[in-house]
């Protein structure tokens, strides 16, 4: 056993040199055979352990023997107590993902603490067939078949050599003490009921469903690996990520779509079920949205835009009298001008020139409302700002990030558009109010 899993870290490089390790002690044979492998490698080990205290007197238990072998193999030992149980209520998942969770956040912040290179978990040849059995149930991808990865960022597992019989016969043979977590006996979680109930069905059928579950994980990975690099040349071409937009002209060309979409979208919070429906959306109208927790995707009209949820900004911004420049939120420059000959009214939707008569002071500036409506200029009638959203094309994105220009209860400018025509400067006007804005 020791031979063959040097050879494994080797084969993978899973750990250069002699490092400091943060080894995750349960108590169960897996661990305990991982912490004496390594430490006979002489690699410098710290035995760490989690008391979750979901099973009572047994918790205990695993704690005792974890602490009591990591001593008599002189190595040093930490353990930590979780109220598993309230964490999961509070953070409203499943005590295994809080388990999980609390284990690998506490393993980094004692690899950080005591300057140790990686953290060494037991998984086996077993917990991957496992792994695949219940990815490949959930409905996972490609990537998700290829099993548990032998090295991980900081996480290493040098036992994915090994299987469960052949852990366990090394443990008796070496005297190895361990203990038996007798939740593994129960079916009430996923993985134990792929464990104590469909992997015998399977081995009824295949009395070698194991070799030929482990060789199938290796040549995914292998499919995986040419997968991996066309995707991502794919990607490259369709998927500006600076602009957050997906060409649909582009992705329309690529052999799965749906396949690229979710490789991009994933990241964003998207699951597959939401980018199935985003990929049959291609040929539908402009305007449809998509929501993840924290991205909003758009079907604009050559693009897919992505942008991240922002909160509705209520918030309002006042112009004074006397203000000749403002900054936030946007940059105006405002001058007031008494109207002569020489004045010229100039054309440019980054100017505004108005009837400064008409303007009632404090100005506001605030984000567009339902229901907001303005005569644009030119016009003698009122026009929904939704609609005239609509009619310029505007995108979700722009008309979020567009500002009005108000006076009073009406809206004064579009600001970067068009201004209002009822405080256009007209042959009555004295005095001119002038705005330009300077976009970042």
């Amino acid at each position: 056993m020791i031979r063959k899993v040097r050879r494994y870290i080797e084969s993978q490089n899973l750990l250069p040199g002699n490092e400091k390790l943060i080894v995750g002690v349960s108590g169960g044979a897996d661990s305990m055979v991982l912490l004496f492998v390594l430490q006979r490698l002489a690699y410098n080990c710290i035995a760490a352990h989690c008391n979750f205290h979901l099973r009572g007197e047994e918790s205990f238990r695993d704690e005792k023997a974890s602490e009591e072998f990591a001593q008599s193999l002189q190595i040093q030992f930490i353990k930590k107590d979780f109220d598993t149980k309230v964490i999961a209520q509070q953070r409203g998942i499943s005590i295994e993902m809080a388990a999980r969770d609390l284990r690998y956040q506490w393993f980094e912040e004692l690899r950080n603490e005591h300057h140790a290179e990686f953290i060494a978990v037991a998984h086996h040849q077993n917990d991957n067939i496992e792994t695949l059995l219940l990815n490949l149930i959930r409905g996972a991808g490609i990537k998700g078949l290829t099993g548990i990865q032998p090295k991980n960022n900081k996480i290493v597992r040098p036992l994915l050599c090994a299987s469960k019989q052949e852990i366990l016969q090394f443990a008796h043979e070496k005297n190895i003490p361990f203990v038996t977590d007798s939740s593994n006996l129960q079916d009430e979680f996923m993985r134990n009921k792929i464990r104590l109930n469909l992997l015998p069905v399977l081995q009824s059928i295949n009395p070698s469903i194991d070799k030929a579950l482990l060789q199938t994980m290796k040549y995914l990975n292998e499919a995986e690996k040419i997968y991996r690099k066309h995707i991502q040349e794919t990607i490259n071409q369709v998927f500006d990520k600076e602009k957050s937009r997906i060409d649909i002209a582009l992705l329309k060309q690529t052999p799965s779509l749906e396949s690229v979409l979710f490789e991009i979208l994933k990241g964003y919070g998207f699951n597959s079920e939401q980018i199935k429906n985003i990929a049959e959306s291609i040929d539908s109208q402009s305007g449809k949205l998509f929501f993840s927790e924290q991205y909003e995707l758009l079907r604009d009209r050559s693009h897919f835009l992505l942008y991240q949820k922002k909160e509705k900004e209520s918030q309002q911004y006042e112009i004074q009298r006397d203000d000749t420049e403002i900054q936030i939120p946007i940059r105006l420059q405002l001058l007031f001008q008494t109207i002569d000959s020489n004045t010229k009214i100039i054309k440019n939707p980054n100017i505004a020139m108005l009837d400064a008569a008409k303007l009632q002071f404090p100005l506001i500036l605030r984000k567009w409302r339902q229901g907001d409506k303005f005569i644009p200029f030119g016009m003698n009638h009122f026009k929904k700002i939704s609609d005239y959203f609509n009619d310029c094309k505007f995108s979700r994105l722009a008309k979020e990030s567009t500002w009005l220009l108000c006076s009073g209860d009406g809206i004064v400018w579009i600001i970067g558009h068009r201004i209002d025509n009822r405080f256009r400067v007209s042959e009555t006007t004295k005095q001119v109010y002038t705005l330009q804005l300077f976009r970042q």
